[in-house]
């Protein structure tokens, strides 16, 4: 149910071990990120969503008239509102998905023919755009987690 507010020794308490780890990751310089690797992520994930659907409903898919294979799109469509944010555990997790699409595109550029086989490989390009901007933009955060950590284990920092 609802606990009672902390006492004002706890509360002193509580927030001086906040502030105490504020600063030793306030040590660290704040990261910039990097707008344009998120952006150009978000714009292509949304090409990527776009070519399933069409590609699998009108431009080449496997049986005349459409194919199921165009819910492959409900993934992708579930990372954009995360990548569109730039909320960067949907990056991670995005990130490791479009490696699939990517596998796919490779498959059906090399098996396929025609229209089918162009296709595929504009996915395969469209993914390794995506996976190399998701990891322009999320590395960044991960090396200055990776400071803080050592900062505030008491380990120097590495040479620069």
């Amino acid at each position: 149910m609802n606990e009672p507010d902390p006492q004002p020794a706890e509360r002193d308490a509580a927030s001086s071990t906040k502030h105490a780890s504020a600063s030793a990751f306030s040590t660290v310089a704040p990261v910039q990120p990097k707008t344009a690797a998120a952006l150009v992520a978000a714009f292509t994930l949304v090409a990527m969503i776009a070519l399933a659907i069409a590609w699998e409903w009108w431009l080449a898919p496997l049986r005349p008239g459409g194919s199921l294979l165009v819910l492959k799109a409900l993934p992708l469509l579930s990372a954009l509102p995360g990548v569109w944010r730039r909320r960067l555990y949907t990056m991670q997790w995005a990130s490791m998905l479009i490696l699939l699409y990517f596998a796919e595109g490779v498959v059906r550029g090399w098996s396929d023919h025609g229209l089918g086989a162009r296709l595929g490989w504009l996915q395969a390009a469209l993914a390794l755009i995506f996976f190399a901007c998701t990891l322009a933009y999320v590395g960044p955060f991960k090396r200055a987690a990776k400071l803080a950590a050592k900062r505030a284990s008491g380990e120097p920092p590495p040479p620069a």
